[in-house]
């Protein structure tokens, strides 16, 4: 009689180093073609955390960008306009394990071709010359890191809603500190810029920036509010991740689900720990309950010059307009910002004389 013994396998990676291959398995092949700049994007991002965390993927993992690697070459000289998502995605690749060493002639032939000439944003100029630093190639720009100061050390900047402005000062406090490396001595300024942006986003809860400004904070050596950090972890604890629907990564969480693990690994806490599923996949975050910001903003704007940028006058008046759940989450705020009081004072814009009303 013969014996059929049949081989079950499990649907969901367990394992950390499994859970690795899982992840990168489907970034490079399942959710999305790499003829769309969006996989650059989304893969560069992934490579990226897993580099600066030290995450440690094993040859399954990497191999899952062999063909990329073997033809990276060919693919930056037809498109130069993605050098920097290319050139992360080799640097990163090497430097995790993977057999080469074609990033620093690619670095090379990039400085040589004047890519980043082609930059008018400080910012992307900053992250051209952090990659090109990596294998010994300085992108010389006298008065670079003086700039990205002066926008960073503004805090007035980053209390009011600018979602672009923030994520800005996050990368900012990336690229100069070579993603935690390179201790920075920033100021007082920054991490009051950093506090202000950290709250609107507390206050909107949006767990993506969030996330970022709790990995910057820590970047720059600067302490993480608690409450920030305990609400991310359970924010990143309600991720989702639904399997084999290949048009899902076009409206997915993925990066708010990537930072907030990148976020969790600085803070201490295992990264990618739950179970993934193997094939593709799609990541989904709970939504938010109550967030106060835009009622804050609305309620401001229409008492015109009756405002106040006065925190203590205004609380009254601000609390009254929110329903109980969104008080909650105002009190953590303030609980939270070392410098309330300041970041209201910005948010509220009291005193400012409207333009059609000043003098000729």
């Amino acid at each position: 009689m013969t014996n059929v013994v049949h081989l079950t396998f499990p649907s969901r990676a367990r394992g950390r180093a499994d859970r690795l291959a899982a992840l990168t398995a489907s970034f490079a092949a399942d959710r999305r073609s790499q003829d769309d700049v969006f996989w650059l994007k989304e893969n560069a991002e992934l490579l990226n955390i897993f580099e600066s965390t030290g995450a440690g993927p094993d040859d399954r993992a990497l191999a899952a960008y062999a063909a990329f690697y073997d033809k990276v070459e060919k693919r930056l000289a037809f498109f130069p306009q993605y050098y920097r998502f290319l050139l992360s995605m080799t640097l990163d690749l090497e430097d995790l394990g993977m057999p080469g060493d074609k990033g620093e002639a690619l670095v090379h032939w990039a400085s040589q071709q004047g890519l980043a000439e082609a930059e008018i944003s400080d910012l992307q100029r900053a992250e051209a010359r952090r990659l090109m630093c990596r294998r010994g190639c300085d992108l010389a720009d006298p008065g670079l890191t003086d700039r990205l100061l002066h926008f960073i050390a503004r805090p007035a900047t980053f209390a009011m809603p600018n979602k672009k402005a923030a994520y800005e000062l996050t990368h900012t406090i990336f690229y100069l500190t070579e993603y935690g490396r390179q201790p920075f001595d920033f100021g007082p300024e920054i991490a009051r810029s950093l506090a202000y942006g950290g709250t609107l986003a507390y206050l909107d809860r949006n767990a993506d920036l969030l996330a970022e400004i709790c990995v910057a904070l820590r970047f720059a050596a600067c302490p993480v509010p608690m409450i920030w950090d305990e609400w991310l972890s359970g924010h990143t604890a309600g991720f989702v991740t639904a399997e084999g629907d290949r048009a899902a990564p076009a409206r997915d969480d993925y990066h708010e689900f990537l930072v907030c693990n990148w976020s969790r690994a600085l803070a201490g806490a295992e990264s990618f720990a739950a179970p993934l599923p193997f094939g593709p996949m799609s990541f989904h975050s709970a939504r938010p309950g109550a967030t106060p910001l835009r009622q804050m903003s609305q309620l401001m704007l229409d008492l015109d010059d009756a405002r106040s940028g006065d925190w203590h006058v205004m609380r009254g008046t601000v609390e009254h307009a929110l329903d109980a759940e969104a008080r909650d989450v105002l009190q953590e705020a303030e609980a939270a910002c070392p410098d309330f009081d300041g970041f209201f004072a910005g948010f509220a814009r009291a005193g400012q004389a409207m333009p059609l009303r000043m003098p000729a």
